[in-house]
This record gives structure tokens, sequence and C-alpha cells, in this order.
């Protein structure tokens, strides 16, 4: 049995099928849970109301660990439960008749009859004189369920889908109301008449027949299931899936399944969010084991704690934080995998920056940042994702907010950055050139720009997005962004009472419960980007956040055409991108192609920093250079040999030290007011506009076609 765990996950479901979210177990200090203490205060339901949960009596972390992990047996935790020195394998899903199941065996155990009036928050001191009696008799009960019939009821079953596993816990015992599944039940043969007529003869109703498979569509009552389970000619039973006509292609396009099929997950990578918060909440913060919650820390930097009506600690009011997670580390559970995120078993930690607007301040950001390089030992804090940003007013040698994101770097943290959603911003004729927004106007972090998958698992069609931000940056020329990842029209988790959700319901994934939601931005190309690092630093923690990188820059896809058109589709605007530079910086991320290199550049301070371009006015010609006041040029990689030639890294775009323009329409010429925006080393009149109002509400919701 695993003791000593940091965080513990409880879920309980009420016979209503109301699902009781966990909360969170954490018995180290400075860990601000949900409600958390030793034990378990306070559980919110999926309606966002305060409940309180059973008492824990027990201090002994043994005893409490061994009833937990008994309960886990009851309810059918996904994982193996060791009880009594005996191992049994146990379900994937918990009944929602849970509490139920556990009074009745309450009262099998003692004799005790039913009381309805009593409190369902039983004391926890008689639970365990109950339990005990459990654990003595290896599973099963002194005078209830013996050991057969526990596992007879919470066993797999080898011809039902696992995710029905709940429905069939509770046909095993008759439990099934008056639900009915949709459901295709494949035979070991061609079904005759008279097997087809046992499924209906318990309630069910075929819909199509379908020979092709040896099987039948059936609309069928749960207490079905058990007629299904023992039917020797049934070789499958599953779920009718919804089919519709879109897609998550964000993990397609980086070719991330190869990660997952050699291993890698993000497993014990720490990320830390720092957003607008998240919400805990739901089932797809479970580990892949499914024994803890991984959102293992929260924290508010807003001074705007909100409550829900049952007085219980709002985390994420706004939902962007939410979303974001669930990009760098949702497990798509409630979507069968579908929404999955890029390092579905990375831990996250959750600093609050932003409040129910979506807004804050670059304080709160710095403290965020500040605290996420204090808990880097405690929870492995390898990498800060950073989908927000703002204008650039100073150089950033002088912006505290650039200055903060280079100590978490220094400090051995890879810092993903937003390149920002100005690209359409076009101020003079400078065509969304040089806006890039802060702090992703830092060399040292890593800035990702936004790609549109174009509802294609295949990447070669894929497209720009024509709103993500372009180099250089205002005042220092920093050639961003580094890398493009996607982040247009991206289906992520939902967090139901936000902002967000309640105020945009046409943006909620329909056929999903209403668990994801969709949002478009350089904002969901980061957490993507972030979600690549955790993969890469699973394989190979030893990287510097400069190795990293440098690792993803070179081998980032680099095969794009000259330019293409978008439209917006609220106002029907075009907008022309030409893939230069300073539009998709060294190219596309892709997962597989990182970890199949192993070119590793020196492990100093430095060696990745993004070059600054600078334009001569005599040749007309745009150069790159290297280094800065900090970081000498010979330190950084690029152009120090042919493995880290600027064309190797750049692709097409650079041809020794010299930028490859695509066209000299987007520049024009040094007489041009657009051109003067981009290179002048003045404030640029860019952040003088209306782009220092953040991120348009209405192009994350719309996005682009």
């Amino acid at each position: 049995m695993t003791h000593g765990l940091t965080l513990r996950r409880l879920t309980f479901y009420l016979s209503d099928g109301t699902r009781m979210h966990p909360a969170a177990c954490d018995n180290s200090q400075g860990a601000a849970l949900p409600d958390a203490t030793r034990g378990c205060d306070k559980m919110a339901d999926s309606r966002g109301q305060r409940t309180t949960c059973p008492e824990k009596q027990s201090t002994n972390p043994g005893e409490f660990h061994a009833i937990y992990d008994l309960m886990e047996g009851l309810i059918g935790a996904s994982r193996a439960a060791t009880v009594g020195g005996r191992e049994a394998r146990v379900q994937s899903e918990p009944p929602e008749d849970y509490c139920e199941r556990l009074w009745s065996m309450e009262r099998e155990a003692t004799g005790k009859q039913a009381n309805r009036g009593e409190r369902r928050h039983t004391a926890w001191g008689r639970r365990i004189a109950t339990l005990a009696l459990i654990l003595v008799a290896e599973m099963g009960f002194a005078q209830g369920w013996d050991a057969a019939e526990l596992q007879q009821r919470t066993q797999l079953s080898p011809r039902i889908a696992s995710e029905l596993n709940r429905e069939l816990s509770r046909a095993r015992q008759g439990l099934g109301g008056n639900q009915n599944l949709e459901v295709i039940v494949q035979y070991k043969q061609a079904p005759k008449i008279a097997a087809l007529a046992r499924v209906q003869s318990n309630g069910g109703r075929m819909g199509a027949k379908l020979d092709l498979i040896k099987g039948a569509a059936f609309s069928v009552p749960v207490n079905a299931l058990a007629a299904l389970e023992n039917d020797p000619e049934v070789q499958f039973v599953s779920v009718d899936h919804p089919v519709k006509g879109m897609d998550d292609y964000t993990n397609d396009a980086m070719n991330v399944s190869t990660a997952w099929s050699a291993g890698y997950n993000g497993t014990g990578i720490g990320v830390a969010v720092i957003d607008s918060g998240i919400n805990p909440n739901h089932v797809d913060w479970w580990n892949m084991a499914g024994t803890f919650n991984r959102v293992l820390y929260h924290q508010d930097f807003t001074g705007a704690n909100e409550y829900n009506p049952s007085g219980s600690l709002v985390y994420d009011t706004y939902g962007h934080g939410t979303h974001v997670a669930g990009i760098i580390g949702g497990t798509g559970t409630m979507s069968g995998g579908q929404f999955a995120g890029v390092a579905r078993d990375a831990n996250l930690i959750d600093l609050r920056a932003l409040d129910g607007t979506g807004s804050g301040k670059d304080s709160q950001v710095i403290a965020a940042i500040q605290q996420a390089i204090a808990l880097k030992k405690t929870y492995n804090i390898r990498v800060i994702n950073l989908s927000l940003g703002r204008g650039v007013f100073v150089p950033y040698a002088k912006d505290p907010l650039c200055q903060a994101v280079e100590s978490a770097w220094k400090a051995g943290i890879v810092v993903v950055a937003a390149a920002g959603n100005y690209g359409r911003v076009s101020v003079n004729g400078s065509n969304g050139y040089g806006t890039i927004s802060a702090p992703g106007n830092d060399p040292l972090v890593l800035t990702v720009g936004a790609m549109k998958t174009m509802n294609t698992a295949s990447r070669t069609d894929d497209r720009i997005a024509s709103y993500s931000s372009k180099g250089p940056t205002t005042y220092d020329h920093v050639v961003k962004p580094d890398v493009v990842a996607p982040g247009n029209m991206v289906p992520s988790l939902a967090d139901l009472t936000s902002t967000l959700a309640t105020e945009y319901p046409g943006n909620m994934v329909p056929g999903n419960s209403n668990d994801y939601f969709i949002l478009s931005g350089t904002s969901m190309a980061t957490p993507a980007a972030a979600g690549a690092v955790a993969l890469l630093l699973q394989a190979n923690p030893s990287l510097t956040p400069d190795q990293v990188k440098a690792r993803l820059m070179k081998t980032a896809y680099k095969s794009f055409p000259t330019s293409s058109v978008a439209v917006d589709p609220t106002t029907g605007q075009s907008y022309t991108s030409f893939y230069d530079l300073f539009t998709v910086g060294a190219g596309y991320l892709d997962v597989a192609a990182a970890l199949a290199n192993h070119d590793a550049a020196p492990a100093t301070l430095g060696a990745a920093l993004s070059p600054s371009a600078s334009y001569n006015s005599k040749t007309k010609t745009v150069t790159l250079s290297n280094g800065n006041s900090q970081v000498a040029g010979s330190s950084v990689v690029w152009g120090t040999s042919v493995v880290w030639g600027t064309s190797v890294v750049w692709g097409t775009n650079v041809a020794g030290s010299s930028v490859v323009w695509g066209t000299s329409v987007v520049w024009g010429t040094s007489s041009n007011s657009g051109f003067s925006v981009v290179w002048s080393t003045a404030n640029s009149v860019v952040w003088s506009t209306n782009t220092t109002d953040g991120e348009s509400l209405s192009l994350s919701l719309a996005g682009e076609r």
C-alpha cells in the first residue's frame, strides 16, 4: 500500500447521480489547496454547492490510507488496491450509488436499521469501525457481502466497455432506474432472432442491424447490461458515440502521439500556470493512474478571492486559466481522449494573477513568477506558462516583467510566453509587424505564435493565424516569435461557472456534457508549446532552459507557403500573411522531431538567446546579431557550427546572417511610414493605439477560418 502521497483524491456520488467533486488532501505546508487540511474537509458538487464530507477522526496516516484504499476498491477507482495482503483489480469508474452502498454495507455489518433522517455526512469514527471489519475479513463483510460477491460487484467485464463500468455496477445490483443507454452490441456470430429478442425482452429497443460487424444498435435500460454481460453469444457492448464534423488537431499537428507511444506524458514534470486560475473540479485532472488530482497547488495574487453562493472558494472566475491548463495537461477523459492535453500526466501549479475579467497587473504576475521559483524544488516546476501579455513600453532590460521571467529562466525554469494577438494591427501600413507583446519580447524566453490546423490532422495545409503577433520587438528588434504552435479554435476544459462559459455558451463543445469550450489565440498556442517542453524534459531531465529552446527551434517544421490569406468571420475583412522570420520564427513545433534529435546546445545561460535584427540603410539589408549586454555573442549557439547554422534553425528565411525577405511589399522602403513604425528605436506608435487592451475577446471567441 502506498503511503505519504502529498495529494489524495476522494470522489463521492450521491444516489441521485450528483457527482461530488474531490477535495485535495494535502499534508505539506504551504500548499493552499481547496479547503484542504490533513483530511477531507469540504467538497463542492458539480453545481458548485458547498458540501461537508465525512469527518476523518483518525489521525493515523496508515489507518486513513488503508480505509481510503479499501474505499477505492469499493467504489471502483482505477488502480490495484492492496488490502489485507491481497491485491484486487477494481473498476475504473465509481458507481453513482456509492453512498447508498456504503450505508447499506454499514447496516449489514452492524445490524443497524436504516434511518431516513440520518445525516449523510456521518462521522468517520463509525465508518472506521465498520470498515475495520472489512479489512480484517480481507475484503469480505463481517455479516454481509463476502469477498466473492464484492469481486463480482466491482470487477471489470471483458464483454462491457470500460466506459460503461459505472452503469454496469449499478446494473449488477438492479439499481439502474429508468436511465437508458445507446449502445452497440457485437456478437460472436451473426445474431439470430432469438439473440436479438433476448435484448428486447429486457427492455431494449433495436435501432439499426449492423451485419457488417455482426451486431446491432440498441437503446437499453441500464439494468439490461447485466443480462448482456452474461449472454454467452455477446462479444462486446460499447457506447454508440455521437459523430461530429470537428476535432482538436493540436496534438496531430505537433506529432505528440509519437511521444505518448514512447511513454512520455509529462509525468513528474511541474508546470506553473500563471493565469486566471484553474478549477480543480474536473475528472480530466486525475493522473493517468487515477490516484490523485494533478492540480497540486493554488495561490491567488489578485487579492480578489471570490466565493460561490455556498461559500466555497472559486479558483477560476474567468475560465481562461482552466482552458489553458487543459491544453497543457488535461487527460481528455470526458471526451474519450479526443481533447487530451499535450502533456496529459504533468502536474499543474495554479498561480492566479488575473481576475474575473481576465485582467491583472505586472506586480501580480511578477509575484506569481517569484512564487513559482520558490516552489521549484517542492513540485519540480520546470515550466512556466504565460498566456498573457501587454504592450512594450521600455526596452526589455528595463522592463520589470521581463526581468522577472529572466530570473525564472536563470533558476532553471523554461518560460513559455504568448507572442500576442496583434498581428492584424497595421499602423501606417506596418502590416502587423513589431507587435510582439511583453514578456514575450524578452530574448531568453520561448515565445510562441499561433497556427491554424485547418480542421485536418495533416500539418501540410496548416496556416498562420493572421492575428498572431509578429516581430521584431519594439525598441530592441529581437527576432520573435521563436516558434509557432496550434492556437486557433482549440477545444479544452470549460469552467461552467466562469464568465466565459456563462456569457458565451455558443462556444461550448456540443455532445460532451459541457465539459469543453473553444477559444483561439496565441494564449492557446502557448500551452501547447509548454506541454511539448514538459514532454522533452521528461525524456531529457538534465536539459537546461536554453538547451530545450534550442532543440525545439532547430527541429521545428519549416515547410511553409510564401503567403496566405485569411478572412475574419465576423467582419469579412481579409488579411495577407507572409511566412518570414518575424511571422513563424524557426518554424512549427514538432515534438517527435525534438525527441528524436540529440544535438545539445551549450548548457550556459543565454546559449539560445533570440538574436536581434538590425537594418542597414546603406545596403538596405537586415542582418542578425547575437548576444546582449549580459550574454556575449560568442556564447550564443546560432551560427557557431554547421549543426547550429542559421539556415538550419530558420530555414530559407536566413542566409548566413542576412534575413531573406519573402516580398518587398511587406516592408516597403525606409522612406515609408510603416517601415519607420517597425524599425524605429524610439517608442513605437503601435502601443499608443488600442492594442494595449489585451487580446480581442471577439477574436478569442470567433477564431479565424
